[in-house]
């Protein structure tokens, strides 16, 4: 469940503008705040069924974004690369040039 919890996270940072408000304010309600679906639900005057059937709709979506654009997959792809040129950089200081370029692709992310 946490793993879930996290790629919904990841993929609503990504593709929140492509999102209505109301979608944009449920997901982040739910996932980023903790809330439940009844508080939710409260909150917004509407059933928990709603609730339920809104985010539902909207995860099939981002995943549907992420199908086609896969700005997440590439996001994990560039962060692992990073990783291993960091360890293969070491703390070298003839690679002090190369260590600033790696620095700079992590601010990029």
């Amino acid at each position: 469940m946490l793993e879930k919890t996290n790629r919904m996270n990841y993929l609503y940072d990504f593709y929140q503008a492509l999102l209505t408000p109301k979608q944009s304010s449920y997901m982040a309600l739910y996932y980023l705040d903790d809330y439940s679906l009844g508080e939710i639900a409260e909150e917004y005057n509407v059933s928990r069924q709603a609730v339920y059937d809104n985010i539902k709709r909207t995860e099939a979506m981002l995943e549907e974004y992420e199908e086609k654009l896969m700005l997440f997959e590439k996001f994990q792809q560039r962060s692992e690369l990073i990783s291993k040129m960091k360890k293969l950089l070491g703390d070298e200081p003839d690679n002090l040039a190369l260590s600033e370029m790696v620095a700079e692709l992590e601010k990029l992310d």
